[in-house]
């Protein structure tokens, strides 16, 4: 079974979980992408949606499910995003897709979140998957200094590289920039996250920490649910 039917099946577990009436958040990314469309065709009545990016808002609007946002609907039910890594307790890393700050917004309003992946997204010990860090576009290259020295004290061999595509500079929905940190064992990711969030032009981290309720993890057999 390929990674991406195994995130099909999370998405589709997850789908269960939402009962009519709830205030739901929409996660961003392709696991959360399954997760959408499969809510979408469960049809339940009374629903409020609220997406992390424009692009989930554009595939729900798509689908025909009813958007709200964190201003009109500021209590959300349940959450449920995808992650990059999965790791002990729950702590996730996430922000691949570049919507690591309002993905955190709406996990803090919501009552309950679960994170669904694919089997090879967990892991043992955070730090496989290159940890996102959104900054202020102004100054960002300074604020860059500033970063390498907190990941140079985590023992980060190097510093963070600003995430580029084809059409150049990648930019957040905010306007905000991605700097990627380098592949590594985090040993203490809840410092970590304390350092870099106390950095001037640091917006946010992809270190989602003591966040998720439930993990739903895609495999050929099935699905299987992890507890922090």
């Amino acid at each position: 079974m390929s990674s991406d039917e195994q995130k099909k099946r999370a998405g589709e577990a997850a789908a269960q979980r939402v009962e009519a009436g709830m205030v739901v958040g929409l996660g961003t990314g392709s696991t959360a992408a399954w997760f959408v469309r499969a809510l979408a065709d469960r049809g339940l009545s009374g629903l409020r949606c609220v997406p992390t990016s424009e692009a989930t808002a554009d595939l729900a609007r798509e689908l025909g499910l009813p958007l709200s946002t964190l201003e009109d609907t500021p209590r959300i039910d349940l959450t449920v995003d995808g992650a990059d890594e999965v790791g002990p307790g729950l702590a996730l890393i996430k922000g691949g897709g570049a919507a690591l700050l309002r993905e955190k917004l709406v996990w803090e309003a919501s009552a309950r979140c679960i994170v669904i992946a694919d089997a090879a997204k967990v892991v043992d010990r955070l730090g496989r998957f290159r940890l996102p860090i959104e900054v202020v576009a102004f100054g960002h290259r300074t604020t860059a200094n500033r970063i390498a020295d907190v990941l140079a004290d985590h023992g980060f061999g190097q510093g963070a590289a600003l995430r580029t595509a084809e059409r150049g500079i990648v930019r957040t929905d905010g306007g905000n920039v991605i700097y990627d940190a380098p592949s590594g064992v985090i040993e203490n990711p809840a410092q970590l996250a304390a350092d870099l969030k106390s950095l001037t032009g640091v917006v946010e981290h992809g270190l989602f920490l003591d966040l998720a309720d439930e993990a739903i993890i895609g495999l050929d057999s099935g699905v299987e649910h992890l507890n922090p």
